[in-house]
């Protein structure tokens, strides 16, 4: 019932950036070894449970940008937030 909301697709685009090489993304991601968490790998409604609906105007950004796509390292950020919270090069 969900599959056409924002919770859904930030969802499906953080798998796709972790998992699949032939995704535009995936050298940023999967490439330098971001994981997805085997709870959220196994099923949309654990990662709805544990992050919630996507509030308007935010997208799903890691709190530690080296760490994975987990409960505790995730949050729904502005984009001034992601754009301070950015990695180093």
């Amino acid at each position: 019932g969900m599959s056409h909301t924002k919770t859904y697709k930030s969802y499906v685009d953080m798998k796709q950036r972790c998992l699949y090489p032939r995704d535009i993304s995936y050298k940023y991601y999967g490439g330098r070894g971001i994981k997805v968490c085997d709870r959220w790998l196994l099923s949309f409604e654990n990662f709805l449970e544990d992050m919630g609906e996507r509030p308007n105007k935010r997208s799903l950004d890691r709190i530690n940008v080296d760490g994975n796509y987990e409960k505790d390292n995730c949050r729904w950020a502005t984009t001034t937030e992601q754009a301070l919270n950015k990695r180093k090069k």
